[in-house]
């Protein structure tokens, strides 16, 4: 029997098959001899233990579309990013490093700003003309008022998406509102810390409808870029890419170097100050660490 892995937790498979069962199933020794480890959106057959408990084991992955490395995931199309305009406010450096994670495995970004009714005048036309000139496509809604939901709706429509974010912006709120069948624990802001208390343990694979998946996945704060080389960074940034190989150096890393287009492009508005910082910050940091 086939069906698709919805969960994972402490080595037991919860696997959903076409007429909505779910087996809880074990991996097979196999997968260990091969250090292959199944992952929350594999698609898989099982053989069945026990019908009426619902018990199986898993004895075949089939062929991923694709592997997340972080998070560790499979067949994704999209992937969802969720900030807060406020409360917390958003933190525009680990938006980028999810940005270049994310670009690094080649999986297309959609940005969603949610608590929109708190941002303040001219914010939310910021986030639009940062990250818009980029190439990524933004979403403003408020979970809170239930606004922007259908914009959503349809981004979401016919795909997969994993969904990421900091503690406390909503993603369990717009996932509630989204399939109101299940429902996520949602945490309150801790106001000592200004972030909330992290309510997602596990990855997770919701269905909101026939063929349209959100994949919840816990810890952002493992979204970093410290396993890649100084030289790939530049690659992860789209804004970049219109000005390869106009520099004077080949292999310019745009940080330094005189004549680099890149830094012509900074001084003359056509790419934010603010994800340039964010690429020094990030660039600086990967040297440092090939350096200890």
């Amino acid at each position: 029997m086939q069906g698709r892995i919805i969960k994972g937790i402490a080595g037991f498979y919860y696997v959903s098959t076409k007429d909505r069962k779910v087996y809880e199933c074990k991996a097979k020794g196999i997968f260990r001899k091969e250090k292959q480890k199944p992952l929350v959106g594999d698609c898989v057959e099982m053989e069945i233990l026990d019908e009426e408990e619902k018990t199986g084991n898993i004895v075949r992955i089939l062929p991923r579309k694709n592997a997340l490395i972080r998070p560790a995931v499979a067949n994704v199309d999209q992937a969802l990013v969720i900030f807060s305009a406020r409360e917390p406010n958003p933190n525009f450096q680990l938006l980028d490093r999810f940005l270049v994670s994310m670009e690094r495995q080649e999986i297309p970004v959609v940005i969603c700003i949610n608590k929109q009714d708190l941002a303040g005048e001219g914010e939310a036309e910021e986030f639009r003309k940062i990250y818009a000139s980029c190439g990524y496509r933004i979403l403003f809604t408020s979970a809170s008022r239930e606004e922007g939901l259908e914009d959503l709706r349809q981004v979401l429509r016919g795909k997969t998406t994993t969904v990421a974010g900091p503690s406390g912006v909503g993603k369990s709120s717009i996932t509630n509102l989204l399939q109101p069948r299940v429902r996520m624990e949602t945490g309150e802001i801790s106001k000592k810390l200004g972030r909330g208390r992290h309510t997602t343990r596990h990855s997770q694979l919701i269905e909101l409808e026939e063929g349209t998946y959100l994949m919840d996945t816990p810890g952002f704060t493992s979204f970093y870029v410290e396993d890649m080389e100084k030289e790939e960074l530049r690659h992860c940034f789209p804004e970049f890419f219109s000005y390869e190989g106009q520099c004077r150096f080949q292999g310019c890393t745009h940080t330094h170097e005189p004549g680099c287009a890149v830094k012509e492009a900074l001084e003359k508005g056509k790419i934010s100050r603010k994800r340039y910082d964010s690429y020094c910050e990030m660039y600086k940091g990967l040297e440092e660490k090939r350096r200890y």
